[in-house]
């Protein structure tokens, strides 16, 4: 029997702007940001009650709550894995609400990514990465040299490639869409400057033969926040509730982030395969029911096989699925219609998700006008949700 999760549901969004310097810190960019997302909802930020955020994340909890003013924390949480976290932390938020755990939890993620660190630069001291991963991950691809998140997604993506008969030309054509999606986006970085596909064939090699330097995401100083409540509650605030519909996570056993290699079979990404089937289980719902997907795209090869793990279409399609206009707004999946990671800014993933909620309000730059937005699926690989119109 399916299980629909029906209590919760996001009730406000927030962001600074996003840029390659923003000239302050980040503690200040998720006060920013959570503040936006309060006075979105309505909500006074003394009464949020649980707040979530990346491991990674480096403003402290504690700090960021005297700058709101909270004054009593009844739940807080920090999401392993990078972008993977980004749908967690709205399944965490969900069931905390649907426990009764907490009323009003408050989800950020605010970096300096370009100006204070880089992450698409070799590290100068990998001291760090040994801490919380164990004899895997990492540790198994820094001493041989593959030391950026390119190099990692390039190996991961190489496969799946070779297998299919993907080519780097094929990769650009969704490039260039959530470029053309971006450029029409005021918020985006790539706001006015759409890309042709030779273009993306003409832009440097980042690892050969998988990834150019537009197959890859942005470095992006910005914050993004939510606040997560009741429906019930929901429905009493400033803006239309998006329901979440269900939400989960999938970690399956041999799987690491973004180094994943050393599961069976390399065309495919595991975690999205049992993000999507423990999804549709809870909600009873299929590919077919979603109007739009917002997808995790750090590097293009990641979208295609989470395409192909959602149900979108088959292993080794997604190619085809893309080049037929299926991710354009008239298309059957208008996917990252904000830009993306690619086009928009990289607040590691935080950002597609908020475009997510926008579809559901109706309020996107681009948003879906062939039919109306009833369910979004926002998926970071480990994780995934279903926002749902009320």
């Amino acid at each position: 029997m399916s299980r629909t999760f029906k209590d919760a549901a996001i009730a406000g969004i927030g962001a600074t702007e996003f840029s390659k310097e923003s000239g302050r810190s980040e503690l200040q960019l998720a006060a920013e940001c959570s503040l936006a997302a309060c006075e979105d909802a309505g909500v006074d930020p003394r009464d949020i009650d649980g707040m979530i955020t990346f491991t990674i994340d480096n403003s402290d909890e504690i700090a960021l709550g005297r700058c709101l003013g909270v004054r009593d924390l009844a739940h807080t949480a920090r999401i392993p894995g990078g972008g993977a976290a980004a749908a967690a932390t709205i399944y965490q938020a969900m069931a905390l609400v649907n426990a009764g755990v907490c009323k009003n939890v408050l989800i950020w993620r605010a970096m300096n990514e370009r100006s204070q660190y880089r992450f698409g630069q070799n590290p100068t001291n990998t001291g760090g990465y040994t801490a919380g991963h164990g004899t895997g991950s990492l540790l198994w691809c820094i001493p041989f040299g593959a030391m950026t998140p390119a190099s990692w997604g390039a190996l991961q993506g190489q496969r799946y490639m070779h297998t299919y008969g993907v080519t780097n030309r094929d990769l650009g054509y969704l490039s260039v869409q959530q470029r053309a999606y971006a450029a029409t986006n005021p918020k985006a970085w790539f706001y006015n400057k759409p890309i042709t596909i030779e273009d993306h064939q003409a832009s440097k090699w980042i690892q050969e033969p998988t990834l150019r330097l537009l197959d890859c995401c942005q470095e992006s100083d910005g914050g993004v926040a939510f606040l997560v409540t009741s429906l019930e509650r929901a429905r009493d605030l400033k803006q239309k509730p998006v329901k979440i519909t269900g939400a989960c996570q999938s970690i399956p056993y041999n799987v690491e982030v973004i180094s994943n290699f050393y599961h069976d079979d390399l065309t495919i990404m595991p975690e999205a395969w049992g993000t999507a089937k423990r999804l549709y289980a809870q909600t009873g719902m299929k590919p077919s029911d979603m109007q739009a997907a917002m997808i995790y795209d750090a590097f293009t090869p990641q979208v295609f096989m989470q395409l192909e793990a959602f149900g979108f279409c088959g292993k080794g399609e997604a190619k085809d699925f893309i080049r037929g206009g299926h991710i354009a707004l008239d298309g059957s999946l208008p996917i990252n219609t904000h830009g993306g990671l690619l086009g928009e800014a990289y607040i590691h993933g935080m950002n597609s998700m908020a475009e997510g909620v926008r579809q559901v309000r109706g309020t996107s730059v681009n948003q879906v006008m062939r039919r109306k937005v009833d369910n979004v699926l926002v998926s970071s690989g480990m994780a995934g949700a279903i926002l749902s119109a009320v």
